[in-house]
């Protein structure tokens, strides 16, 4: 089963958000492997939609790991994957 990845806005926004503190703290080339890396995870959620565990509060709420750094949190529907939000590892716990 293959289907389109598609970004909310609230994704965007949080992404471009852990891109600016990935900037600030270890370079452009570090956002730059940061890009790439979460490219190559939305591909492969494309191609297998049920890759990563469903969450604890909402099973239909996938949670996706771009390596150590960040998560990203996906819902897939019939006709697509929409990815909800990225979440920078480095924060507090959002859900207990």
């Amino acid at each position: 089963m293959s289907l389109p990845v598609v970004i909310s806005e609230t994704a965007y926004l949080t992404f471009e958000s852990i891109c600016a503190q990935i900037n600030d703290t270890l370079g452009a080339k570090a956002v730059s492997d940061f890009k790439k890396n979460t490219i190559k995870t939305l591909s492969l959620i494309g191609n297998s939609p049920f890759l990563y565990k469903e969450t604890d509060f909402d099973p239909n709420i996938r949670q996706g790991l771009i390596k150590k750094i960040s998560s990203f949190f996906y819902e897939v529907k019939p006709d697509r994957i929409e990815i909800l939000f990225f979440w920078d590892n480095r924060q507090e716990p959002m859900f207990f």
